[in-house]
């Protein structure tokens, strides 16, 4: 099972006492799956829950909760972590109230809330359950990795009687459990072997890997995820179903969520605009997108930005103009070449054209446009284009005072500076946009 090497040298400490506390995944004898279409994908959103634990956040007022709940299902988003039910009376009201709207509105979202394994994580998920009326999963974690262990003063006898008594005692209780390990991709086999065991045997219905501190690469995950799904078989839980929680500290967490799916897991998480501990969870968005190009899932991509904004104005991170899909500069160009072909396309008559031309997701499927701009880097085919497209009738004339402008502008200007340009190129030339012939 493990190479020679398999756990850090500590290279990355620098200090040899600390040698073989991180267990290295990458380095196991095991095949590498192909990146095939799982059977199986489902989506848990944990923006009201790991998203709101940035240091940066804000906290949403209850009824932005509510109708970013509600955004889930047409996105394709089938089960969400409703907050962390035992963080204060607050949250445990909140996720009563998220519950009782999913029951009253009918909303196909399963709901699930985080929690130590410990009674006052757990009681709360029990009272929000049974206030609701609604069931609420129990995600129930405990650290997992040696260098976990080694801080905590753990040892694995200890751990797993804490694991058989909180399953347990959610189970008691009318709660259906997912058992998470922190810090799985960092953890030895044999220790999440016993640990996922014991939790199986004490009646978890999930179980969940962790990413906890962004540190696997794919080829890890779909290690630990194939070494998991086997070992559970081979202990006879066949039925029990495995999930993928990542961070994004290396930058990998798209990636590693679909490699996820295609080794095993079945349900991964994500949070809106990728907000959570440190840099953030896994990327929701840009997940969905590309697993809706990739043909894995079918979902209404226009109501992406509206989830994105709603998550911006109530978490308050500002989505930069060059975030994917939805980021103001995503379907727009300035520059010459890229204008000329989409220009081109649209004078095809092909819309289908310009949506891909020079975009590998296409804005109609986000419910945006292309958008040609004028700037330094323009060409004849940006200035012919937004004319057209702003009601002027263009002339050799007027496309070279506008790029002459804006070759001397240092920046790409903005539509208002635009209209002061051609009116006033048009004044010089004694004319006016009412005089001119509108093509649009």
């Amino acid at each position: 099972m493990q190479k020679k090497g398999s756990f850090s040298r500590g290279s990355d400490t620098g200090d040899r006492r600390f040698s073989g506390l991180v267990f290295d995944w990458e380095q196991v004898d095991a095949p590498v799956c192909s990146f095939s279409r799982p059977s199986k994908v489902i989506l848990n959103d944990e923006t009201l829950r790991d998203g709101l634990q940035s240091p940066s956040a804000l906290q949403p007022e209850l009824e932005q909760k509510l109708d970013f709940i509600r955004l889930l299902p047409a996105l394709g988003v089938r089960a969400a972590d409703i907050g962390y039910a035992g963080a204060s009376e607050k949250a445990l009201s909140d996720v009563v109230k998220i519950a009782e709207t999913i029951r009253n509105e009918d909303l196909p979202v399963e709901a699930n809330c985080a929690g130590r394994t410990h009674l006052a994580d757990i009681n709360p998920i029990i009272e929000a359950s049974q206030r609701s009326g609604v069931p609420i999963q129990a995600a129930l974690f405990l650290g997992s990795s040696p260098i976990r262990q080694l801080v905590e003063g753990w040892d694995l006898a200890t751990m797993q009687k804490t694991v058989t008594k909180a399953i347990g005692y959610a189970t008691k209780h009318g709660l259906d459990s997912m058992f998470v390990t922190e810090d799985t991709t960092r953890a030895r086999p044999q220790d999440i072997s016993r640990l996922y065991r014991t939790a199986a045997e004490a009646g978890a219905s999930r179980v969940c890997v962790s990413d906890t501190v962004g540190h696997a690469t794919p080829v890890a995950v779909q290690h630990v995820i194939s070494f998991l799904r086997k070992d559970l078989d081979k202990a006879g839980f066949k039925d029990i179903e495995i999930d993928f929680h990542g961070h994004r500290d290396r930058g990998l967490d798209l990636i590693n969520n679909i490699a996820a799916l295609t080794s095993g897991a079945t349900r991964v998480h994500a949070c809106a605009l990728g907000v959570g501990e440190r840099v953030g969870n896994a990327v929701m968005d840009t997940l969905v997108v590309n697993l809706v190009l990739m043909g894995w899932m079918e979902a209404d991509l226009t109501v992406l930005p509206s989830y994105c904004r709603l998550a911006s104005e109530m978490i308050g991170f500002p989505i930069v103009r060059n975030y994917p899909v939805v980021g103001d500069d995503a379907f727009a160009t300035s520059t010459g070449v890229h204008a000329a072909a989409v220009a081109k396309a649209y004078e095809k008559g092909e819309a289908w054209l310009a949506d891909r031309i020079y975009s590998s997701v296409p804005a109609g499927m986000v419910g945006r446009e292309q958008r040609i701009l004028v700037g330094p880097m323009s060409g004849k085919w940006n200035a012919v284009f937004w004319l057209r497209g702003h009601g002027y009738k263009e002339s050799p004339e007027l496309v070279s005072a506008v790029l002459d402008e804006a070759k001397r502008s240092l920046h790409v200007l903005s539509d208002e500076e635009m209209k002061v340009l051609v009116e006033s190129a048009l004044k010089k030339a004694g004319l006016s946009k009412k005089h001119e012939e509108t093509l649009v």
